[in-house]
């Protein structure tokens, strides 16, 4: 492999006689991984599965949803793949999101999280209890991390496309976890990206570490007292990485590094990566908040605003972005927080569109399930934008000003007095949490827009494949029809 010259001078000085060794993996074939989806399926069954298609897994070592498959498969051509049972993921990267260690029930802020593979693994272990929000900076990789979320059944997340500083803006000391990937020279994806061998430049690491640095001076306003910061980079240079942890804890005393480590192609199955996790102390963040000057609202003040928000009697919810029905603003396609208003063209009387998506919830899903949605309905989180309705991550007060590319779980839209379920809403569902259920013996059918057979069955059903949720059908006079995005369909 043709290295930049530059490079391995640089590498040799770090190395020393190992460097030899680390050459040597450059002429040897990268290992592929993939990571099992424990929202949808377990680790077990899916080996099972992906077995009786010829596929071999291997347990990757530092990640225990992480697996390594043979670089002849290709898994990400299954229908399983699609039904969000997995997500292909280079092993090494997968460090980070296990060093973070989320718990269900935290705040969790995934800094620089595009296209997605870190935020699905913290998601997978938060277990669809807290709040997970995924940010990005450049929008169409903001929609990009917003489809594999969808895709992977993710009901607690928002995605947002902003800035670090705007965040740390609108939340001060608020996150118990964080994760910061930041953007870097790539060194680590030479074997498998030549874009990257070919961009870059020992001045590429300099402008990487300032703006890395830039990225983690915002990271540590929004973390609690007490709270985890793990920063990660998918290159070798000590610039980046351990020279810009030890600025880190240097700039910061009130952070603790409590474990800094690099993956090396040649010690181990895995590209380059480097992760370290800092904890803060707790009770030192006013000092923190004087000495850097910034006047942030408190965590009291925010709690305050978050229950001014209006909730009307049929439990709808207009925080922050929301349009309320009487502002006659319908953003279709756009979820709640954006900017763009468009004139209504028909709209549906709140109270008149809460008692349709009552009846599809009672049509539609087990008792169980059916309870647990209107127990958050009522608990404020269900959000309308035009016929858009959404239910909010828990803790989230208000997106007004925010880019945002999803806001939580997409329920549906109300239309003409009708209910139409999402797309979002079938990939978050289990067959236990519905009325009806098509186990699809032809999945790629299905994957291409065909209406299938579904004998006595009526109305809304969702289609599964090995007992993942991968769509919904519409089911009358024995014709299940189809409603797998058009976006999503492709030719098998």
């Amino acid at each position: 492999m043709d290295l930049p010259q530059d490079f391995k001078e640089r590498m040799k000085s770090q190395l020393g006689d190992s460097c030899h060794e680390f050459f040597a993996a450059y002429e040897q074939e990268r290992v592929f991984g993939l990571r099992c989806n424990p929202l949808k399926i377990d680790s077990a069954r899916l080996t099972a599965l992906l077995l009786k298609q010829g596929i071999w897994l291997e347990p990757v070592e530092w990640a225990a949803e992480g697996f390594y498959y043979p670089p002849d498969a290709q898994p990400g051509k299954l229908a399983l793949h699609e039904a969000g049972a997995y997500y292909i993921q280079e092993p090494s990267a997968m460090t980070a999101a296990a060093l973070l260690d989320p718990q269900p029930g935290e705040k969790i802020l995934d800094l620089c999280a595009a296209p997605g593979g870190k935020s699905t693994q913290i998601a997978a272990r938060m277990s669809g209890r807290g709040l997970l929000v995924s940010n990005e900076t450049v929008p169409q990789r903001a929609k990009i991390l917003s489809r594999n979320i969808e895709r992977m059944g993710i009901v607690n997340a928002a995605v947002l496309n902003e800035t670090p500083k705007r965040l740390a803006e609108r939340f001060p000391l608020f996150f118990d976890r964080i994760l910061a990937d930041a953007p870097c020279s790539g060194e680590g994806m030479f074997r498998k990206d030549e874009n990257a061998r070919a961009e870059w430049s020992l001045e590429s690491t300099v402008f990487c570490a300032k703006r890395q640095r830039e990225i983690l001076a915002q990271a540590v306003r929004m973390l609690k007292p007490g709270g985890i910061l793990v920063y990660s980079t998918c290159t070798f240079a000590p610039a980046e990485n351990e020279e810009t942890a030890e600025w880190l804890v240097k700039e910061y005393p009130e952070l603790t590094m409590e474990y800094s480590g690099q993956i090396w192609p040649h010690l181990s199955r895995g590209e380059g990566h480097y992760t370290a996790r800092f904890r803060r102390e707790g009770g030192s963040h006013s000092a923190y908040l004087c000495r850097e000057g910034i006047d942030f609202e408190s965590e009291t003040a925010y709690s305050d605003r978050r229950k001014k928000c209006k909730v009307t009697e049929s439990g709808m919810k207009y925080p922050g972005g929301m349009e309320s029905h009487k502002q006659k603003t319908d953003n279709k396609s756009k979820p709640p927080g954006s900017r763009k208003k468009h004139r209504q063209e028909s709209g549906t009387d709140m109270k008149e569109g809460m008692q349709i998506l009552a009846q599809f919830l009672k049509d539609t899903l087990s008792e169980k399930t059916e309870a647990v949605i209107l127990q958050q309905i009522q608990s404020g989180r269900l959000a309308a934008f035009g016929e858009q309705l959404y239910l909010l991550p828990p803790e989230i007060a208000s997106l007004e000003g925010l880019k945002t590319e999803r806001a939580g779980l997409q329920l549906g839209c109300c239309r003409k007095s009708r209910f139409e379920p999402s797309h979002a809403l079938a990939m978050a569902l289990r067959p236990e949490d519905v009325k009806q259920v098509l186990e699809l013996q032809e999945p790629e059918r299905y994957i291409r827009g065909e209406a299938l057979p579904c004998g006595g069955q009526k109305g809304w059903t969702l289609i599964t494949v090995e007992g993942c949720s991968i769509g919904w059908g519409k089911a009358a006079a024995g014709i299940m029809k189809n409603h797998y995005p058009k976006g999503l369909r492709r030719d098998w």
